[in-house]
């Protein structure tokens, strides 16, 4: 998939949550709150990969490491669309950036 297929597709569930925040809360989320949920997931893809590679006792589950990753993600695309960064230049950006320090 398309970083810019990530960030439409994104952006529409995203939309989808608030509606039930709504219900729920009577006001969708925050960034900030948007923030704080993608650290909480950001920290258990830590607890799973800690896991998988033993140093953590929990047992490892494969499927749940992949969710997280990929709800990681999600979140990150969020939280540039609700901040007004095009995702697909922020990552293209960081890559070629990286790519010429490491030749140096």
């Amino acid at each position: 998939m398309e970083i810019k297929e990530v960030a439409q597709r994104s952006a529409k569930i995203r939309e989808q949550y608030h509606q039930l925040e709504m219900k729920q809360d009577g006001h969708p989320w925050t960034t900030e709150q948007d923030a704080l949920a993608f650290l909480t997931d950001a920290a258990l893809v830590g607890r799973q990969v800690m896991a998988h590679q033993g140093s953590w006792p929990d047992g490892q589950d494969q499927q749940l490491l992949a969710d997280k990753i990929g709800e990681s993600i999600w979140w990150l695309s969020v939280l540039a669309d609700a901040n007004e960064v095009d995702l697909d230049q922020a990552v293209t950006k960081f890559l070629n950036d990286k790519a010429s320090q490491l030749k140096a």
